[in-house]
């Protein structure tokens, strides 16, 4: 019985599974299953998952049901105690699930463990990016309004945790838990750690170091800014549902903190008048960002008016600037594209 189950979906990602799947397998803690599920690609990447010769790896195939539902199917099928995720365009430091297990050891209270993210772009490079969210004393208002856990491949779970917050498949003719719901397409993360957050007493711990490189792809589900906040708004509604008084009080700052982070995105995709639009909408929504965090509001909003109002090529070359200010720890990553080793 191994100690972790890593599930990892997998939809169409020939370009990079290859170099997640590694990450895993060159993992210092050995006491894993790779649980592999492929949500029905329709490219190379169910060959490039079965060209592993690994012991660990169980390889599972289903028809798409996106990435709530393949998550799903990896945790009924995993047999570890901990439950770690990681999207199949990421990779992991090679210490990462012994971190984990060592903080998790540590802290009985703690039902779901998470690091720092490094950001790299499509081909591997740094983007001089590090996510270093709030790490300890995390309540219920900090999982909605800043998502301290960040993105898929961050957190690992006690399994207990997500035993206590299962609920029956709404498909109909099937009898099997789900975990996550599958009715959201995007946002589906936040929506589980808000029901965690506000149904159970498990906390939400932090590990200071980043042991995630998280890729920011123009093709992914996080690409498409509207539909992105269409789901974000479903979470907050079904939240209402089952914690009316919580939504009420924090529904608010929450919806400032997310238009402002889809704003960043903007920025990211180079698109300046929906990054100023964007902005507009958060400090409407709730202008207390501007001294609940004045320096990522304010930067936020200088790097939409610059990127509105500047030709391209100066813009890039102003934020290629700023981000050669910035320092960052390195970390090891054992993967074939070294342009991804350290930040």
């Amino acid at each position: 019985m191994p100690a972790i189950s890593v599930v990892m979906p997998v939809f169409n990602v020939e370009s990079y599974l290859a170099q997640a799947i590694r990450s895993v397998l060159e993992q210092s803690f050995t006491d894993f299953e790779l649980l592999i599920v492929d949500d029905g690609s329709t490219d190379a990447s169910l060959s490039i998952a079965k060209g592993f010769n690994d012991p660990r790896i169980k390889l599972i195939h289903q028809n798409n049901r996106g990435l709530a539902g393949a998550r799903n199917t990896g945790i009924r099928n995993a047999r570890g105690r901990l439950i770690a995720f990681i999207d199949s365009d990421d990779q992991w430091a090679v210490d990462k699930l012994a971190r984990h297990v060592a903080h998790l050891d540590a802290n009985p209270e703690v039902g779901v463990s998470y690091c720092q993210s490094g950001f790299i772009d499509e081909a591997g490079r740094p983007l001089g990016l590090v996510q270093r969210p709030k790490l300890a004393g995390v309540d219920p208002a900090d999982i909605l309004t800043r998502n301290p856990i960040g993105n898929g491949s961050a957190p690992v779970v006690r399994r207990a945790v997500l035993d206590e917050i299962a609920f029956p498949s709404p498909r109909p003719g099937v009898t099997e838990d789900c975990f996550f719901d599958e009715n959201f397409r995007q946002s589906e993360d936040i929506e589980c750690w808000l029901r965690i957050a506000l149904l159970t007493s498990w906390r939400f711990a932090g590990i200071a170091r980043v042991l995630t490189l998280y890729r920011v792809n123009s093709g992914g589900l996080s690409a498409n800014l509207e539909t992105q906040f269409e789901s974000w708004v479903r979470v907050i509604d079904k939240a209402r549902v089952y914690a009316p008084e919580f939504i009420a009080e924090f529904g608010r700052l929450a919806l400032a903190y997310q238009l402002r982070y889809l704003a960043r995105r903007a920025v990211r995709m180079r698109d300046g008048e929906k990054a100023l639009s964007l902005v507009g909408k958060a400090l409407k929504a709730d202008a207390s960002i501007l001294w609940r965090e004045p320096r990522r509001t304010l930067v936020t909003m200088a790097a939409a008016f610059l990127l509105a109002g500047l030709p391209r090529c100066t813009f890039d070359r102003l934020e290629s600037q700023a981000m050669r200010g910035f320092r960052f720890r390195p970390i090891t990553v054992r993967a074939t594209n070294t342009k991804a080793g350290a930040l």
